[in-house]
């Protein structure tokens, strides 16, 4: 099991906070679950809609599906604000399903770190807006 640091480390400035977020959203936007997993500690806890999970092999089984559905995943994530160990983000990503048809889905995140820079607990509310290809914004 991979405890290795990550990295700005709490607390976080503005300066940190914005490097945590774009580690983040460059290791989502590789699709590969076991690479986005290592960012969590072993016991994390999360809420991704109505999806409760706990620990890393359900936070991987998660990623797998999810990215087996939301075909040509693009994310971005802005900062919303930040406090301690704790980081607020907005975040919207395009994808289509296996029709074809395109989503944009919008969310904010609530993040809470361990002293090494793992994410302890992630809370997202996300909703889904269909959209034609011509609007994508993210490429």
């Amino acid at each position: 099991m991979n405890l290795e640091p990550r990295p700005p480390f709490p607390p976080f400035t503005e300066e940190t906070a914005r490097k945590k977020i774009q580690a983040a959203e460059d290791a989502w936007n590789s699709r590969d679950p076991a690479r986005v997993a290592l960012a969590y500690t072993p016991d994390t806890e999360w809420r991704n809609r109505n999806e409760f999970l706990h620990g890393r092999d359900e936070v991987r089984a998660f990623l797998t599906r999810k990215w087996q559905k939301e075909l040509d995943y693009r994310l971005k994530k802005e900062l919303w604000c930040f406090a301690g160990n704790r980081i607020a983000v907005r975040f919207e990503y395009e994808w289509h399903d296996d029709s074809g048809q395109w989503y944009r889905s919008y969310g904010n995140e609530n993040w809470e770190f361990a002293d090494n820079g793992l994410m302890a607990k992630r809370y997202a509310s996300i909703n889904d807006l269909r959209i034609a290809e011509a609007e994508r914004r993210l490429r």
